[in-house]
């Protein structure tokens, strides 16, 4: 079975709607199909968001689809999923949270070297309507230069 070693999900989603302050590496524990269907490329992240309940870091709203072959073994696709965080970082980002404004989104899950599934979560704040207008008007003429210069080199 030819599987793809760099599996990377990105959730594009997210850095349209927030502005990252700071990211962070956090490990997750998965059942047996759910790190099957990650390997195959099957999440989706885009309504995704991270809640700290009882001193312990969660990812709600993630949907990692069934996994074709698992018969009756197969996970539930939305349920929350425990993340592996540093209790020094969990409790740098829970007082940040509490501050008005904000929130944990989970922005990448990609799998490490020695073959775990890493979740890169980041301290964001929601950005404004009239800041994701800037920022798709800068990517627009920054993609209209890239084409004048292809065009005259």
């Amino acid at each position: 079975m030819n599987l793809k070693k760099n599996i990377e999900i990105i959730n594009k989603k997210a850095t349209h709607e927030y502005s990252f302050i700071y990211t962070l590496e956090a490990g997750i524990i998965l059942q047996g199909t759910e790190i099957k269907s990650i390997r195959s490329g099957k999440v989706n992240m885009s309504d995704a968001y991270c809640i700290v309940k009882s001193g312990e870091l969660y990812v709600n709203n993630m949907h990692i689809s069934e996994y074709k072959y698992g018969t009756y073994n197969n996970h539930i696709p939305k349920r929350p999923r425990k993340l592996l965080v540093n209790k020094f970082e969990l409790k740098k980002l829970h007082g940040k949270v509490k501050e008005q404004g904000f929130s944990i989104v989970p922005y990448r899950i990609f799998i490490s070297e020695r073959g775990f599934a890493k979740l890169e979560i980041a301290l964001a704040k929601g950005k404004k309507s009239y800041d994701k207008r800037d920022a798709l008007k800068a990517r627009d003429s920054k993609r209209d230069l890239d084409r004048m210069r292809k065009k005259y080199q």
